[in-house]
């Protein structure tokens, strides 16, 4: 091919890309039917796609949209040799998430993908360095990543759980004493959870102000109080939310019960510290010596 016909070719298509610029530009695009008459038969404009999509898990909706049927059944086969659904949509609960048993899963086949990938390529890094592959040795710590990946997110679970948890305790002496005070000073129960949840924060408020808001639109308070206390295994959270209801039902003085829950659960904090320092001790020995 000479260089004048590749020169009327290059010229050829950068003359048909104009032309199609040219035509398909806004100025020039010529309006549909249906474009004209959309705004006048729709009810409301269609929400926009990035608000949408703020509020999902990415990382989820990506490997669900590149690698979908694999993962559900990846999903499916982790659910089946594992099991436990009733003890992971407890702790789910408990951490006060949105997400489902099947996301969980799905996020239980990605850890374990990251392993296998993680321990193939220590695979073949020690491989590259022994100067040969041992097909055994690979075998093994790639299966050995694949299910340090699945139980590894399950042992994260719990750990985000244990960590809720404890930040339940150390707010709640405060929050007791401020729905006593509030309580003391005249306010119905449900004023008193009002007011508390919008002047303090943390994890305990906002369980609180919750089911505030789920007794707004339409479910009994109690109802919803009830629910706080099934989510949670902490005994103190539970009595203090039958303690809540009792008063709620009965309209039985609940100042001095908050005030003695409080206390309680300060002096639990307090053996808990004493405890953990006593292990402390030892460990710091070990340094010493």
């Amino acid at each position: 091919m000479t260089a004048g016909v590749t020169g009327m070719l290059l010229g050829l298509l950068a003359a048909v890309g104009l032309v199609l610029v040219v035509s398909y530009a806004p100025p020039f695009r010529s309006v549909r039917l249906v474009d004209r008459l959309a705004p006048y038969v729709h009810d409301t404009p269609p929400p926009s796609r990035l608000l949408g999509t703020a509020t999902e898990p990415g990382l989820l909706t990506a490997v669900r949209r590149v690698f979908g049927p694999a993962i559900g059944d990846g999903a499916r086969l982790v659910d089946r040799m594992l099991g436990g659904r009733a003890a992971v949509r407890r702790r789910l609960d408990a951490l006060a998430t949105d997400s489902t048993v099947e996301d969980f899963r799905v996020e239980q086949v990605v850890w374990g993908g990251l392993g296998l990938l993680g321990a193939a390529v220590v695979a073949a890094v020690g491989s590259v360095a022994a100067g040969g592959l041992n097909v055994l040795s690979a075998g093994l710590l790639c299966l050995a990543g694949l299910l340090g990946g699945v139980l590894g997110r399950d042992w994260w679970l719990t750990q985000q759980v244990q960590r809720r948890e404890e930040l339940l305790l150390a707010e709640f002496p405060v929050v007791a004493e401020l729905l006593a005070l509030a309580v003391t000073a005249g306010e119905s129960p449900t004023a008193a959870i009002a007011r508390v949840t919008r002047l303090s924060g943390g994890e305990l408020a906002r369980e609180l102000g919750a089911a505030l808001g789920r007794a707004r639109s339409g479910v009994p308070l109690v109802d919803a109080l009830q629910a706080v206390a099934d989510r949670t295994s902490l005994d103190p959270l539970s009595r203090f939310i039958d303690g809540l209801l009792v008063a709620i039902e009965r309209g039985t003085p609940l100042a001095e019960v908050l005030r003695a829950q409080a206390a309680d659960v300060r002096e639990a904090g307090k053996r808990r510290l004493l405890e953990a320092g006593g292990r402390k001790e030892i460990a710091m020995m070990v340094a010493v010596v």
